[in-house]
């Protein structure tokens, strides 16, 4: 069943500068296939036609028809009588080419490895499962144990909360998909931030909204700080004008700048929200990835009037701190949201695992000790890319961060999906500035998180520079097929 028809204008904005010196079919087919990869062209959406296409981009229709039947022999795209041309991933492609040697290195994920004690933390927690077997283990807002957890982890970080505050859910990205289905009717507008994480505008999309952008600027070394973060005026206006129901907000270590909200800008941004009844929901999965950041924030709904609480939500998890692999996040939130919440969830899914919470309720006992262990890998590690990178490429402009996981790095000139392409042939999966985006802007920037550790970084930025030589000779190489990897 095709969900999505995407239209001529709109694959012309996803497209970008994408003609280079190759054919212009061969060109038009890399960026399409990339994409695709990325995320950008969803899986099962219906391609333009190739008269509306070759229209818009105003080529031939020779040339678009050569472009798609590329696609086709690669398996991104199959053609379904009656439903036209639907992007696909192929099910059994051919290894990628790595010209390189040396195996793929795959930095589109900003994580780190699990933590060393995980496995005898899951260890212990299984020895706390028997007491809970006698229930019937579904659970749709999270074990008693572990909500009081969270919430005093919250007391501690300066924002008083009660369990009944807190819903344990699958993830993060859980918790962002249900709050847009409860918090969004079809057709309402949602504040979101540009760049973003991907995951976060695709989620409210999903619900229906209509979002309505607002910058977040990274800089670079020596730049005025009063310009760089979120355009506070745009966002006040954005408030104002548009009353969105909801925004969304990374305000501590954004992905993918890195940049933190000031403390007396979150208080204004609060009470804007608030005159409007918009509920701001903050994203504060690496929150506490503090490297060297001056002054003390507390959360972000901490800032919040006390008359008005319902306006800050936040979100947060564990698969930042400990691993990708416990699929434990939560939200904090007014009483009454909650049980919404806890009303709705089970259109979708009937609860979080009891074992993995058990493993997250003894885990947050230690989050300070963790963090700290975290916080020195990331210290090396970030001073360690910066460091490369000023070497390697002089021409970027690499911003300091203080604290996160990412950085937002300007290459100078709009090729970072060409970027992004080649350096797969040299072994390593990056995304494309775009894929931030929501309008196919960013060509300028590519993400490049420092969670991993130096020697993967060397490797990086050695493909990325063997894929900036091979972009300046060859602005998109052909190698046909590219890996089934997102």
């Amino acid at each position: 069943m095709v969900e999505n028809q995407m239209s001529a204008r709109s694959l012309e904005s996803l497209l970008g500068e994408w003609q280079s010196g190759a054919s212009a079919y061969v060109a038009l087919a890399d960026r399409i296939r990339l994409l695709t990869l990325d995320g950008r062209i969803p899986i099962d959406s219906r391609l333009p036609a190739e008269r509306d296409l070759s229209t818009r981009l105003g080529l031939s229709r020779t040339t678009i028809a050569a472009a798609y039947r590329r696609l086709r022999e690669s398996g991104f795209l199959v053609s379904v009588r009656g439903s036209g041309s639907i992007a696909r991933l192929p099910g059994s492609a051919p290894a990628l080419t790595v010209v390189d040697g040396g195996g793929i290195l795959d930095f589109s994920k900003a994580t780190m490895p699990a933590l060393p004690a995980l496995a005898d933390a899951a260890l212990a927690a299984a020895g706390d499962l028997p007491r809970h077997l006698g229930d019937s283990g579904f659970d749709p807002i999270g074990i008693p144990e572990l909500r009081q957890a969270i919430a005093d982890r919250y007391t501690a970080r300066g924002l008083p909360t009660v369990p009944d505050q807190i819903m344990v859910t699958i993830g993060a990205q859980h918790a962002i998909a249900l709050l847009s289905r409860v918090l969004i009717g079809r057709g309402d507008r949602a504040l979101i931030e540009t760049p973003t994480y991907p995951h976060a505008y695709e989620a409210l999309r999903a619900a229906g909204a209509r979002l309505v952008p607002v910058s977040v600027s990274a800089g670079a070394p020596g730049d005025d700080e009063s310009t760089l973060g979120w355009d506070e005026t745009a966002l006040i206006q954005t408030l104002q004008r548009s009353n969105p129901v909801l925004g969304y907000l990374m305000p501590d270590f954004h992905n993918p700048t890195g940049q933190s909200m000031p403390v007396d800008q979150r208080e204004r941004v609060l009470a804007a929200a608030a005159r409007q009844g918009t509920v701001l929901i903050a994203d504060e999965t690496i929150a506490e990835f503090n490297i060297d950041r001056p002054g003390e924030y507390l959360p972000f709904a901490a800032y919040a009037d006390s008359a008005m609480p319902a306006t800050a939500v936040s979100i947060g998890s564990v698969g930042k701190s400990v691993w990708g692999g416990i699929r434990v996040g939560w939200i904090r939130a007014e009483r009454p949201l909650i049980r919404k919440l806890v009303a709705s969830r089970s259109a979708n899914d009937l609860g979080t695992p009891i074992l993995e919470q058990l493993i997250v309720t003894r885990l947050l006992a230690d989050m300070p000790a963790i963090l700290e262990q975290r916080r020195g890998v990331l210290r090396t590690s970030r001073d360690h890319l910066e460091a490369r990178l000023a070497d390697r490429f002089p021409e970027w402009q690499v911003p300091h961060v203080n604290g996160g996981i990412t950085a937002w790095v300007n290459l100078g000139s709009p090729v970072s999906s060409q970027l992004a392409l080649s350096a797969r042939n040299h072994g390593l999966i990056v995304p494309a500035g775009p894929r931030f985006g929501i309008d196919g802007a960013f060509e300028r920037f590519m993400r490049i998180p420092f969670c991993y550790s130096s020697d993967e970084i060397d490797r990086a930025v050695d493909a990325l520079g063997r894929a900036w030589d091979a972009l300046g000779q060859h602005p998109v190489p052909d190698t046909g097929y590219l890996a089934d990897v997102v």
